[in-house]
């Protein structure tokens, strides 16, 4: 796999049934750290809410993930908030849907169907980024190789995703999986570049 869907911005939507009020909410994110924010920032935001339903889906695998439903029936929040994720083919994303009980039972199907119309809405507001699968790699260089290596990184499409510029620098960037042999090549190349891949 060499390309993946995001997203890179927030938002919110919401959705009426029977009086009760979801309350859904989008973000980008990478750790569970992240989520863990963002679900404090929203438990602050709506503290009378009944529930604080979510789902998230991180790495370019989408291999962690989780679906809480927060008191709700089971499978009944979170299990649809993740299904409306993967049908979009999203990962490192977190959608958390607000409830407020409006007095009438939704039943599980009801429920499903809301925190699925929930997701969905939010979704929809955002549109999916694609980005590359990238490599980390870190290169150890003197100053005076930072033109040939900046030439390199940008005809490679690569993210610099930490740099420390002194006479000795040292770089890390994220090449895309599709041009990763032939960067590797071109910045082993180069002399008295020390080249690590993570």
């Amino acid at each position: 796999m060499e390309v993946y869907f995001t997203i890179e911005k927030t938002a919110t939507a919401a959705f009426k049934d029977k009086g009760s009020k979801f309350i859904s909410y989008a973000y980008p994110v990478k750790t569970p750290e992240q989520v863990k924010e963002f679900l404090q920032e929203v438990k602050k935001e709506h503290p009378k809410a009944t529930h604080h339903c979510y789902a998230y889906r991180l790495g370019t695998d989408g291999l962690a993930f989780r679906a809480n439903d927060d008191g709700e029936p089971s499978g009944s929040a979170g299990k649809p908030i993740l299904n409306q994720i993967d049908s979009k083919d999203l990962t490192d994303v977190l959608v958390i849907v607000v409830r407020y009980f409006g007095g009438t039972l939704l039943g599980v199907p009801g429920l499903i169907n809301a925190y699925k119309t929930a997701t969905a809405l939010v979704l929809q507001l955002i549109p999916a980024m694609q980005k590359n699968v990238e490599a980390t790699i870190t290169l150890d260089f003197d100053y005076t190789m930072l033109n040939d290596i900046m030439r390199i990184v940008r005809a490679h499409h690569c993210t610099v995703i930490a740099q420390d510029l002194q006479l000795f620098c040292s770089m890390k960037i994220g090449v895309p999986k599709s041009n990763l042999e032939l960067c590797l090549l071109k910045l082993k190349d180069l002399r008295g570049v020390e080249v690590k891949a993570k």
